[in-house]
C-alpha cells in the first residue's frame, strides 16, 4: 500500500516529476514542456473521485485488457484499498493475443511494471504517452527485446496501446497528480484478457497458458485484496506478495530465494484459484476453443470500430457501452484491425531515424514460464523450482524486484 509522504517529500517528487518530463522534451527535441501535459482534471473528473472517496492525489493502479480492448484506472480510496475509477475503450492495439518477443514483431506487452515519471513523456509524436518500461525484469530474463512501448494517443499503433488524445490527456492527468501527491511509481497490469473463467476455458490451447496463468497469480491477489501486489522475479517467473529474511534480493534469472506470503493473502488467492479451475473445467467441456492467432492485427474496442462496420460482442465482456459515442476524436489515417495493417507506422514512440526498418507483422510463438500447480487452502509458502516442474507447497526461493508499492524506480525503456 502506498503512503503519504511528508511535504517537503512530496515537492520534490513533483520537481522530480518536472524535471524529467523536461528532459524527456529534450529527448524528443521538442524543447519546451508540453502544454498538453499541463491540462488540469475536468470537474466532471474531480466530482466523480471524490463521489468515490478518493482524492485527485491519492494513488493510482492502470489495468489494461487486450482482447476487450478496454483500459481501467483504479485509485485508492482513503480506507487504503483501491477501486475502480473509470474505464477507458482502447482505439487500437496491434499484433496478437499473447507477450512482445522482439523488436518488429508488432506485439504489445503483458506483465507487470511500474510506471514513474520518467517515463511519462509530455512531447510524444503522438499527443501524450506513458512508456509501459518494457523490456522489464521479466521480460529480459528470456532475452525480449523492444524499447518506446506506449501507451499514447493518436488511435495509431505498432506495439502499443493507442488512446484517441482527449483520453490520454485525462489519463496522464490522472498519474500527474498522484505522482503530485507522493506516489513514486504506479503499477501497470496488461492483460491478455480479463482473468475469468470463460476466457481461460476458451484460450485453453493456447501456447502461452503457462505465462498467463503466472500473470494471473498477481491479477487474483488484486481481485481479492484491492491493495497493489508486490512484484518480483525470480526463477524467470513473477512471484507476488514474497516476503523474503535475512535480506535476500530477487535475480529474475536465478533460483528463487525461500519466501513467504502472508497467510490472509495466499489463502485467498489459493481460494479463488481453485474455484476457478473448477469453472474452467466445466466450461471446457462445452465452449469452442480460441484461435491462437486471429490475423487481423490486433484490437479496437466496438465503441471505435462501429464507425467502419457491424460489430458484434459475443466473445468479450465489454463493460464500456459499445452503443455509446466515441470518447475522443479518430484521426482520418486511423484504420481499423484486419484492414490495411499500419506496418509502415514506426514501432516505437522514438522520433523517426532515417533508414529505420518499418515494423513487420509476424509475431514469434514464446510459450512462457511454467507455472506451480494450484496451492492447497493454508498454505502460505511455495517452492520455486518452476523449470523442473514441481510445485511441492514449501518456500518459494530468489529475483530483481520489479516494483514495491511506494518505492521509486526507474524501470527500463
Amino acid at each position: 500500500m502506498s503512503r503519504p509522504l511528508p511535504l517537503i517529500s512530496r515537492l520534490r517528487l513533483a520537481a522530480l516529476a518536472a524535471t524529467a518530463a523536461v528532459v524527456l522534451a529534450g529527448c524528443n527535441g521538442q524543447g519546451d514542456l508540453s502544454r498538453r501535459s499541463q491540462q488540469p482534471l475536468s470537474p466532471q473528473m474531480v466530482t466523480m473521485i471524490q463521489e468515490k472517496g478518493m482524492t485527485p492525489s491519492s494513488p493510482i493502479l492502470v489495468r489494461l485488457f487486450k482482447q476487450e480492448s478496454e483500459l481501467e484506472v483504479w485509485k485508492q480510496k482513503t480506507n487504503g484499498t483501491y477501486a475502480l475509477l473509470k474505464t477507458y475503450p482502447i482505439c487500437r492495439w496491434s499484433g496478437e493475443l499473447g507477450p512482445k518477443v522482439k523488436i518488429g514483431d508488432r506485439q504489445a506487452p503483458e506483465g507487470f511494471y511500474a510506471i514513474t515519471p520518467a517515463l511519462m513523456n509530455p512531447n510524444s509524436n503522438y499527443y501524450l504517452a506513458i512508456n509501459t518500461g518494457f523490456p522489464n525484469a521479466f521480460d529480459k530474463s528470456y532475452g525480449r527485446t523492444g524499447e518506446f512501448l506506449m501507451i499514447h494517443g493518436d488511435c495509431s499503433s505498432s506495439g502499443c496501446y493507442a488512446m484517441t488524445d482527449q483520453q490520454i490527456a485525462e489519463i496522464f492527468a490522472l498519474a500527474r497528480e498522484s505522482f503530485a501527491g507522493g506516489q513514486r511509481s504506479f503499477q501497470l497490469q496488461a492483460m491478455p484478457f480479463r482473468m475469468t473463467p470463460k476466457n481461460l476455458a476458451r484460450h485453453r490451447t493456447n501456447p502461452n497458458m503457462a505465462f498467463w496463468r503466472n500473470l494471473k497469480e498477481g491479477y487474483d491477489s488484486f481481485e481479492v485484496t484491492k491493495q497493489e501486489p508486490k512484484v518480483n522475479v525470480c526463477d524467470r517467473h513473477y512471484v507476488f506478495n514474497a516476503q523474503v529474511e535475512g535480506g535476500r534480493g530477487f535475480d529474475a534469472s536465478a533460483a528463487c530465494p525461500n519466501y513467504t506470503v502472508p497467510a490472509e493473502i495466499a489463502n485467498a488467492v489459493a481460494a479463488k484459484r481453485m474455484a476457478d479451475d473448477q469453472q474452467i473445467a466445466a466450461l471446457s467441456k462445452s465452449l469452442p476453443v480460441a484461435p491462437v492467432k486471429t490475423g487481423t492485427d490486433g484490437g479496437m474496442h466496438p465503441v471505435f470500430l462501429a464507425k467502419f462496420r457491424p460489430v458484434g460482442t459475443e466473445a468479450n465482456d465489454y463493460t464500456v457501452d459499445v452503443n455509446g459515442a466515441p470518447p475522443g476524436t479518430m484521426p482520418e489515417t486511423t484504420r481499423p484491425p484486419g484492414i490495411s495493417p499500419e506496418s509502415q507506422v514506426v514501432e516505437s514512440n522514438a522520433p523517426v531515424r532515417p533508414g529505420a526498418d518499418p515494423a513487420s507483422d509476424t509475431a514469434p510463438t514464446s510459450s512462457g514460464p511454467r507455472v506451480a500447480s494450484v496451492l492447497p487452502p493454508g498454505s502460505v509458502q511455495q517452492t520455486a523450482s518452476l523449470r523442473q516442474g514441481t510445485a511441492s507447497g514449501t518456500v518459494l526461493q530468489g529475483s530483481t524486484t520489479i516494483m514495491t508499492p511506494g518505492t521509486f524506480s526507474s524501470g527500463t525503456r
